[in-house]
């Protein structure tokens, strides 16, 4: 499934995009796609809907994050080797890891507002992995039955704030704005290894 959330910022409404890519109403069925939608159970009763029952949704409407409530936004650092080249940096031993603020959090086509001052604003494209319940403590071959699903994320960073101010990355990497994500959440069925796909993210064509 593709699951989305869509509508002007702050009243967004659940949605779904059916199998011809069309945006189908899903909140005559759920309030919204939170942590309560994605457990294995919730996933599995969304899954069972004769989706050509949904209300279309006319228009093109605005696209949110596609999950509600998100509680963290982590992070890994220089999690692709040719980035860590690309930076001249080499590739960490231990996972370099970082948190966005949840005002961060913005729509996929929503506008980016850079800092004040900003020199060296910068743009990565990322897959987030959707933890769909509590985890605590899991081991590496048991990780992914957490998994409800994968968005992509634009991880956008001030470089000169992140590298070059010392202390901590935070300040370049959870200005407002700075983590569009979406447009939608596909759940893992869907994708059967998330190290198989390719990416690619455009800047202004």
């Amino acid at each position: 499934m593709k699951l989305v959330r869509y509508g002007a910022k702050g009243k967004e409404k659940p949605g779904l995009i059916d199998k011809e890519g069309k945006l189908r109403d899903l909140s005559g069925v759920v309030s919204d796609i939170t942590t309560e939608q994605l457990s294995s159970a919730a996933l599995a009763k969304l899954a069972k809907i004769k989706t050509s029952t949904l209300p279309l949704v006319k228009g093109k409407p605005r696209y949110g994050v596609p999950l509600a409530n998100v509680g963290k936004f982590l992070a890994i650092g220089l999690n692709y080797s040719d980035h860590a080249a690309e930076a001249g940096m080499p590739c960490p031993k231990e996972p370099i890891i970082f948190f966005k603020a949840d005002t961060s959090l913005s729509g996929p086509n929503d506008k980016v507002m850079l800092p004040k001052g900003s020199k060296k604003s910068d743009w990565e494209v990322e897959l987030a992995f959707v933890i769909g319940k509590k985890a605590r403590y899991v081991s590496k071959k048991d990780a992914l039955k957490y998994v409800a699903g994968y968005c992509l994320v634009n991880d956008i960073s001030e470089r000169e704030y992140q590298l070059e101010r010392g202390g901590t990355w935070d300040k370049g990497k959870g200005c407002d704005t700075f983590g569009p994500v979406g447009p939608w959440l596909v759940t893992t069925d869907e994708i059967k290894d998330p190290q198989k796909l390719d990416m690619w993210l455009d800047v202004n064509g």
